[in-house]
């Protein structure tokens, strides 16, 4: 049972004056956890909720939020209380009326994603470690890209697919002995990056600014946001035209970088899902392998 009065006195406490729902909506959309809109005569709440021990997912994600509002052109929700009561773990946000994206905001996307890429940091990672999807990220923060990438990216994800997949992270294990190889000589700067960058991830609101949200955030290479933009769909070639009319793309991109940044989302979803993300990760770490 959902203590909503508790709920309700936290956002009264946070937004500095008293609120009662009157509503309660459930909303669809999200595997992981449960969504609702509550909302009274003059106000309206995004509420998640999940376990109580997912707590600290709750405030990771509401730190990434306030890290992805020094962007310009995005609208982030903004998020206003995050805690436990009970048997729940809850994060309350602005509420937006999301929208798909339209043409035109579908290219002020990609032109404000380059822009939030220039915000920049002088090591990779984060102060914190967070979640992608519901799995652990671990973000210790790397004065190196590649080993960045080789020890919380690929490396977390296959020692937590061993004991399920033992053949698969021993071909994982090949590939990050020669990941130096691959990455030579690419040193990008360390931008702030959404982390978990999919169409269910981006919208518009009333007014045909771009929202981002559900972010995985950290401090890497931009091109890896690009990398899972073009992994699952939902972006129109209008998103890629304008990103890369702001900040033109890398050699290297397509053939290398590419097909490594998006094995860590299969690998996550081998993790999370099992079935034909198992082949596909070892599907591309084969193609990996055969460029060294």
């Amino acid at each position: 049972m959902i203590d909503w009065p508790a709920i309700e006195a936290q956002i009264g406490e946070a937004a500095g004056t008293a609120f009662v729902s009157q509503r309660q909506t459930r909303l669809g959309g999200g595997s992981i956890n449960t969504a609702y809109r509550l909302e009274d005569s003059t106000s309206r709440y995004f509420v998640k909720l999940n376990r109580a021990d997912r707590g600290h997912m709750f405030a990771a994600e509401a730190a990434g939020l306030r890290e992805l509002q020094q962007a310009v052109g995005l609208r982030v929700p903004q998020p206003l209380v995050c805690g436990e009561i009970a048997s729940h773990a809850y994060l309350v946000l602005e509420y937006i009326d999301l929208q798909p994206l339209s043409p035109a905001a579908m290219t002020r996307l990609g032109e404000a994603l380059a822009d939030m890429h220039g915000v920049v940091a002088t090591r990779y990672g984060w102060e914190r470690d967070n979640t992608i999807g519901s799995s652990p990220q671990p973000n210790a923060r790397h004065p190196r890209w590649h080993e960045f990438w080789r020890e919380n990216r690929l490396a977390a994800m296959l020692d937590a697919l061993a004991p399920a997949h033992p053949a698969l992270a021993r071909e994982g294990d090949v590939l990050l002995g020669i990941l130096g190889d691959l990455l030579a000589g690419h040193r990008p700067e360390a931008s702030l990056v959404h982390g978990d960058l999919w169409g269910g991830n981006v919208a518009m609101d009333d007014r045909g600014t771009p929202v981002v949200f559900d972010p995985a955030v950290y401090y890497g290479d931009r091109e890896t946001d690009l990398a899972m933009a073009e992994l699952f769909g939902g972006f129109s070639p209008l998103f890629f035209e304008a990103y890369w009319g702001a900040w033109p793309m890398s050699d290297g991109y397509r053939h290398v970088r590419r097909p490594l940044y998006q094995l860590y989302h299969l690998l996550n979803h081998a993790r999370l899902f099992g079935g034909h993300y198992v082949a596909e990760s070892r599907r591309v770490i084969a193609q990996l392998r055969a460029l060294s």
